[in-house]
């Protein structure tokens, strides 16, 4: 059974070699500089983790085995970084995740998830458009998440393979 907690200290490493893992499927599909991109420092992570915006799938014994990062973007709650390691790929556990963030966000007044993900990359977005998720037109975004596909690009992912996806907080959480 897949447990979801807050992101201990102890678990970044852990995240650190998830996120490198999860990274590799990328190789898979010739999209390598994605796979090379360096995983979050351990700063980073202390600083999701100490913000209350990070947590950990689990398994039985209680080691991570899948992340979600959040950022408060333009109102809404950013899905940074969602990553499960490959090894535990097809179990709903990046669904689970998401549903938590979801319940977390209506807890805090959120009216929405944003991210931004590759277009056609199997398992970004048309896998998020299977959870709820539609693109948001650049005339909807706000300016952080608009300067976050500025960013973006700037650090070489290419604008038309990318989009910003949204998926409403339902209230009935």
């Amino acid at each position: 059974m897949i447990q979801i907690r807050p992101t201990r200290p102890a678990d970044l490493a852990v995240i650190q070699r998830i996120e490198h893992a999860a990274g590799e499927l990328f190789r898979a599909i010739g999209m390598s500089a994605i796979a090379d991109d360096p995983d979050p420092t351990i700063e980073v992570l202390t600083a999701y983790q100490r913000a209350g915006l990070s947590w950990v799938a689990v398994d039985d014994s209680d080691q991570p085995i899948a992340f979600i990062l959040v950022k408060r973007i333009d109102g809404r709650a950013h899905i940074e970084q969602v990553s499960v390691h490959p090894d535990h790929a097809h179990q709903r556990i990046g669904r689970a995740l998401i549903d938590h963030l979801e319940r977390w966000a209506a807890s805090q007044g959120l009216p929405a998830l944003t991210l931004t993900t590759f277009r056609d990359v199997q398992w970004n977005g048309p896998y998020y458009e299977r959870l709820g998720f539609t693109v948001l037109p650049g005339a909807e975004q706000g300016p952080e998440l608009r300067a976050l596909m500025i960013e973006e690009a700037e650090h070489g992912l290419d604008p038309e393979l990318r989009i910003a996806m949204i998926r409403p907080i339902h209230n009935d959480q």
